[in-house]
């Protein structure tokens, strides 16, 4: 990267550091239990309301508790159960026509990340509805205020339930973007263990190492605060001990619990302090081949980690200490490397791959300059890297490139 770049990134960066006290940060309201969501809607005077998940989801029972419980409070329940694994935007603007005609005034989002980011930008439309959603992508486009919405995760990875971020792609384009704006962040959160024992073992993998690519990246990065640090390193501590607690018994509750609580932690502290090129490279990849996100997070992670080198040794070495891997005596460098061995290692006894499959070479150029384009300069990384630099993390991911 150009010094000219290098030196706007940096000062972009650091005005919105210094801006971090005065943004408009908040945490949701917390809940232990969808059985609470009907009694907040009648709190709220909230009769009807969209709920909004995928089909999968709701032909497996998932959702039933929720209905069941709304139906016998009163409240009408309309449903769009149609979300992408990566949603588009036809999935916001489907849903936005369902919560219009049934005449709904909140929104529930009750999946992994994709249920939560469509509702979401269904909020964002509701709120602009002569402006797309091409229109609002970027930073702090939202300003009005969106209908009241209930996030219930049933994966511990993405954290969306608590940040300022949507994530939509252009089925089209093939490109994925982030909508970034505060009154994005749902008022109102459910971390409900039960809804998440009927996720399989390979997703409580790869979205645990969503959430872990989450901690990680906030840490690392220059927009720390006291309270993101804390945070960060909540969620690795708990990562680590319960992560492959859940893959190996998906019913252990406290595991489970657990892992909610590290992905919320983790998600509290990038919405702050933001992730960095695993994000940016991960977001590319899936808008080109819809592979799945905490997957390819999982992958790049310590590819991406071992590629910044000696200037995320020390805040490595603290990671490794909080996870209980760091070795007494040893070097920045040496517990930095452990702690991206014992990355790879989760990987490995949970089944998840060191490459991915389908990457082709003629899309490379086009995927790193997407990369680049979100993650500079918002993006306060340790090593400012540009297109041309971040090509090569695709090249190194890439399994049987064609």
């Amino acid at each position: 990267m150009n010094v000219w770049k290098k030196l706007y990134c940096r000062v972009f960066q650091f005005a919105f550091k210094a801006a971090i006290p005065i943004l408009p940060y908040r945490d949701p309201s917390e809940m232990a239990s969808v059985d609470e969501v009907p009694l907040l809607l009648e709190k709220l005077g909230r009769q009807r309301v969209l709920l909004v998940t995928d089909k999968v989801l709701r032909e497996n029972g998932v959702t039933e508790r929720l209905e069941r419980k709304l139906k016998e409070a009163g409240i009408y329940c309309a449903v769009f159960d149609r979300v992408m694994q990566n949603p588009t935007i036809k999935n916001v603007e489907a849903a936005r026509k369902v919560y219009i005609k049934n005449n709904c005034k909140a929104l529930i989002g009750f999946g992994g990340g994709s249920s939560i980011d469509c509702a979401k930008a269904v909020g964002a439309r509701l709120a602009y509805p002569r402006r797309s959603i091409d229109d609002m992508k970027g930073i702090l486009k939202v300003w009005r205020r969106i209908p009241p919405l209930i996030a219930i995760p049933t994966t511990a990875g993405t954290g969306s339930e608590v940040t300022v971020a949507a994530i939509i792609t252009d089925s089209d384009k093939k490109h994925k973007y982030a909508l970034n704006s505060f009154p994005l962040i749902p008022r109102y959160n459910v971390l409900d263990p039960r809804v998440t024992f009927s996720l399989p073992p390979s997703l409580t993998a790869t979205t645990g190492m969503d959430a872990l690519t989450h901690a990680v990246e906030a840490y690392i990065g220059g927009s720390t605060t006291k309270k993101t640090r804390a945070l960060s390193r909540e969620a690795v501590r708990l990562i680590f001990a319960n992560i492959e607690k859940a893959y190996k018994d998906g019913n252990d509750y406290e595991a489970r619990d657990n892992m909610l609580h590290a992905s919320n932690r983790a998600g509290l502290a990038f919405s702050i302090s933001y992730v960095g090129y695993v994000h940016a490279v991960a977001h590319s990849l899936g808008g080109q081949y819809g592979i799945p996100h905490g997957l390819a997070n999982a992958v790049l992670l310590p590819i991406v980690l071992e590629d910044y080198g000696p200037c995320v040794y020390k805040k490595l070495t603290e990671l490794a200490y909080v996870a209980g891997i760091a070795h007494k005596g040893a070097t920045d460098e040496e517990n930095a490397g452990a702690f991206i061995s014992a990355v790879r290692e989760l990987n490995r006894k949970m089944g998840i791959p060191e490459k991915l499959e389908g990457i082709k070479r003629e899309d490379i150029p086009v995927m790193a300059r997407h990369a680049d384009k979100e993650g500079n300069p918002l993006y306060p990384v340790p090593r400012l890297m540009d297109a041309v630099e971040l090509e090569r993390f695709y090249y190194k991911v890439a399994k049987d490139l064609k």
